[in-house]
């Protein structure tokens, strides 16, 4: 089956995608990843066929003080500018990313196919949940059944706001203003970090989180005996600032961690870091890292979490915006791991070492980790979505 799979240049978005492709590609599928040119070496390296996503560059017309605006209104200039790019791929199937809209609507001006990929839990509203974003976990009792519904309703005036915006940049490229939506939603997380709702939509699938080393190497580990510290700044433009340099000043063997403690800080790019001698910083496989974790120390993006929680490794998480505050405030109810907010050098020691400290968040994260076994195959899952298209 050939498949177009569509996703912007950020890696929380473009490394989901890239990792889908490669499912596909072992499954005897032909993906093609459109995405931003950061990423296209990496994915043509990793044998994944892929080309310039159009449009990506803001023009004068975007508003990028209005995310809904930003999201819808580009979108649907660049569905336009894709159309000819995917006639002339001519998939079976379009997987656009969640907040890469122009991947759908370009599939909808060609009548193609097309499912959704969520790299992160579902963030839909829902009737029985707080608003996303919040944080909070679902209300108990009337008081908090009816915190809920005041919250849902003031932040319905947002989404309905954005309901409106996207149907007007839908019809401003020919198609009904009404979105009636993909085929299927491949939610790519890990079931720990979802919530039950009782409006689950049917076209909803937990499919596990899609993972993609954008390198080979391998960071080297300092010699020592103690606990090993991966730290792992957010790659988001919303993520805290300052996380790695606080650590490696902050996180001292012998004074403010174990005797014999290492840390490791996972970086695309090590940013002229001062690294002490118990420490390295550099770009090296995640996966391979994580191993031997004792504590990550991140930014609370989705990617991260879910590996570390993969892993079977606790976090300390330094949540910054975005969908960051909601993911951490879960891993906390979840019991994997701690948050920091604001960042300070003795909440980050305190926070650490409390981890390091209890084995019963090593337990939570065995147990998220775990929760891998309930999920379905994202392959299988498109398949499905064609068959069903007809």
């Amino acid at each position: 089956m050939r498949v177009a799979v569509v996703a912007g240049p950020e890696p929380g978005h473009a490394f989901p995608a890239l990792a889908l492709c490669l499912r596909l590609l072992a499954a005897g599928d032909s993906p093609v990843l459109l995405t931003g040119v950061r990423w296209i070496g990496a994915a043509r390296d990793a044998g994944v066929d892929s080309v310039e996503l159009a449009g990506l560059d803001p023009t004068e017309s975007d508003d990028d003080t209005d995310d809904g605006a930003k999201i819808h209104k580009r979108a649907a200039r660049m569905a336009v500018l894709n159309v000819p790019i995917l006639r002339e791929l001519a998939p079976e199937l379009v997987v656009s990313d969640v907040i890469t809209a122009c991947g759908g609507m370009a599939a909808e001006l060609l009548g193609v196919p097309w499912v959704e990929l969520d790299p992160h839990p579902l963030y839909l509203p829902s009737r029985g949940l707080p608003p996303i974003g919040s944080g909070l976990a679902p209300g108990v009792g009337v008081r908090g059944l009816l915190r809920d519904s005041v919250m849902r309703k003031l932040a319905g005036r947002s989404i309905e706001l954005g309901l409106r915006q996207r149907e007007e940049a839908r019809a401003g490229i020919g198609l009904p203003g009404p979105d009636p939506g993909p085929l299927r939603r491949l939610v790519a997380t890990l079931p720990a970090l979802e919530l039950p709702r009782p409006d689950w939509p049917a076209e909803a699938v937990v499919v596990g989180p899609l993972h993609f080393e954008p390198t080979d190497a391998v960071l080297d580990i300092p010699p020592g005996d103690g606990p090993v510290v991966m730290v792992a700044p957010s790659t988001a433009v919303t993520g805290t600032e300052g996380l790695a340099e606080l650590a490696l000043s902050e996180l001292i063997p012998g004074q403010t961690l174990p005797l014999g403690a290492r840390v490791v800080v996972s970086t695309l790019a090590d940013g002229g870091l001062s690294i002490p001698p118990w420490a390295r910083a550099g770009l090296g496989r995640q996966d391979i890292l994580l191993r031997s974790a004792d504590v990550v120390l991140c930014g609370g993006g989705h990617g991260m979490l879910s590996k570390a929680l993969l892993a079977q490794a606790p976090v300390v998480v330094v949540p910054g915006g975005g969908d960051q505050w909601e993911l951490a405030n879960r891993v906390v109810r979840q019991g994997s791991g701690r948050l920091i907010r604001p960042l300070t050098g003795p909440a980050l020691i305190a926070e650490v070492n409390e981890v390091l400290s209890s084995p019963r968040y090593r337990h939570a994260a065995q147990l998220a980790g775990a929760s891998i076994s309930d999920v379905a195959d994202p392959v299988q899952v498109c398949h499905e979505a064609v068959a069903t298209a007809g």
